[in-house]
């Protein structure tokens, strides 16, 4: 039984940005870690864990790109079930949520291609 003063379910598309964010971070797990360990002058034999995490790292990124597309797909391709004077159904918002995927996708990118671009940091 509801009431009037109670608000429905909606749908929390969250998941797909925490999805993308956890999956980026398994991905470069392998080459982040042992890196900042290092450089915060952490050291020892256990960290060669992180480095045998190289072998499942291309299913990370699979999983990073397809959350990242789940996310886009949200976004710009299904159509809105806002309703008229609802938060989400202004265009202030929708901006806001562009803005902020754009920026997290850029940074979730920039993790996945850090193997690439690590020995910069290293000499």
């Amino acid at each position: 039984m509801t009431t009037e003063h109670e608000i429905p379910p909606q749908e929390d598309p969250s998941w797909l940005g925490i999805g993308a964010v956890l999956a980026a971070i398994g991905a470069s797990v392998c080459c982040v870690g042992p890196l900042l360990l290092i450089s915060l002058g952490i050291g020892g034999a256990w960290m060669s864990a992180f480095t045998s995490m190289e072998t499942i790292r291309p299913y990370f990124i699979i999983l990073t790109l397809i959350f990242i597309g789940l996310g886009y797909r949200k976004l710009y391709l299904i159509p809105d079930s806002c309703e008229e004077g609802e938060a989400c159904a202004l265009p202030e918002v929708k901006h806001k949520q562009r803005m902020i995927f754009w920026i997290g996708s850029a940074l979730i990118l920039l993790l996945l291609t850090f193997p690439w671009y690590a020995p910069i940091f290293m000499n």
